[in-house]
């Protein structure tokens, strides 16, 4: 994602700039460095780790430099995805107790939320939880010794693809009345729908929940840059979808869960 964009943003300004890529080792990462990067650089985060680390909260210490972050445009939510097999006879997150799941890896996204989602829902101590690899979760579903797994990533996640080609599913999310409660539960999370037809045999859109991310710089970018890459985005967005699923995810209204202050440049674009 990180290559496509910024190959949209070179095409997107005519050349007038020139980006390169490099990989971190996460967005907590980015963020450490944030306060001390060169005022071009952009990185990718979720607001929820930009707040954390304006709170001095851990692995972050104090740092006034953290509220100097700026927020620019958004990049594909990682969007949580409950899939399980359609013969499961498991139709709802809560039809979920009595099940075995596997949640993701410790840590992850998916493990977080499916946790929280769970006790919320008071099932909590009714799902049998396995902490099993994950990379050998898709045949553990497909060879029917677990239910279903949890997965979170920018759709179309290729192992959900994978498990769909090979044996129906269903993908799960909260019923409307649930909703409330679960996006409650965690600030972090914003409703997401899946376009129906993004995977093999799921032929209704599907309401999930997600975790915002985006491209994030400093106040110390100049607006006249901040405007010109913001832009330059946008006028490459349509372009982006054509050559990844992915994109098409984005819109206007996913700038409201970047969560944290535009940098004037980018707001005088949006205006």
């Amino acid at each position: 994602l990180a290559r496509q964009f910024s190959e949209a943003l070179v095409l997107g300004a005519n050349g007038a700039f020139t980006l390169d890529v490099k990989e971190s080792q996460g967005t907590v990462q980015n963020v450490i460095d944030a306060p001390k990067s060169s005022p071009n650089t952009l990185f990718i985060a979720s607001h929820s780790v930009i707040r954390q680390a304006q709170r001095g909260a851990k692995p972050f210490s104090k740092n006034p430099g953290y509220y100097d972050i700026r927020a620019l445009f958004p990049i594909p939510f990682q969007t949580v995805h409950w899939l399980v097999r359609q013969d499961s006879g498991i139709k709802s997150l809560t039809d979920l107790a009595g099940h075995s799941f596997v949640p993701g890896s410790k840590g992850s996204i998916s493990e977080r939320l499916t946790a929280a989602v769970l006790q919320t829902l008071g099932i909590e101590k009714k799902v049998q939880l396995l902490d099993i690899d994950v990379a050998g979760a898709p045949a553990a579903v497909m060879s029917n010794k677990v239910s279903g797994l949890a997965v979170a990533g920018t759709f179309p996640v290729p192992m959900v693809n994978d498990i769909a080609k090979a044996t129906p599913i269903r993908l799960l999310g909260p019923q409307p009345a649930e909703l409330p409660k679960i996006l409650a539960s965690d600030d972090n999370a914003v409703e997401q729908i899946i376009p129906k037809g993004t995977y093999p045999g799921v032929d209704s859109d599907v309401t999930t929940i997600a975790v915002p991310a985006g491209v994030y710089g400093s106040v110390r970018m100049s607006a006249e840059t901040a405007y010109a890459l913001t832009k330059a985005f946008w006028s490459q967005q349509a372009a982006l979808t054509k050559k990844n699923p992915a994109w098409r995810a984005v819109d206007a209204k996913s700038v409201e869960a970047l969560g944290i202050r535009l940098h004037a440049g980018a707001l005088r674009y949006y205006d």
